[in-house]
């Protein structure tokens, strides 16, 4: 069975810049241990005949050809810009 000690969480919750009190140390490392001993149970579990997977959600995206269209209002969108030049957006170089 694994175990976090009490001292470990001690030590976590100072690196974290955390106060804990000695019963939320002993409550969070009784916790913990729950937990990975839950974990080497799920690792016990034979896979070997399990597919890999990276998502077991089977929905693909569905997504529109995408056509370039002439658009009419480049005039408009132009007139609400602080600057531009050439038809096109004038904004500040963000690199030198």
């Amino acid at each position: 069975m694994a175990t976090i000690s009490k001292e470990d969480i001690i030590r976590t919750a100072d690196l974290a810049r955390l106060v804990l009190t000695d019963e939320e140390a002993q409550m969070y490392s009784e916790q913990l241990s729950e937990i990975l001993t839950f974990t080497e149970k799920i690792n016990e579990i034979n896979t070997d005949d399990v597919t890999p997977t990276t998502n077991g959600n089977q929905i693909t995206n569905v997504l529109r050809k995408d056509k370039p269209v002439q658009w009419e209002k480049q005039d408009e969108a132009l007139e609400n810009a602080p600057e531009h030049e050439d038809n096109q957006f004038k904004v500040p170089a963000i690199m030198d």
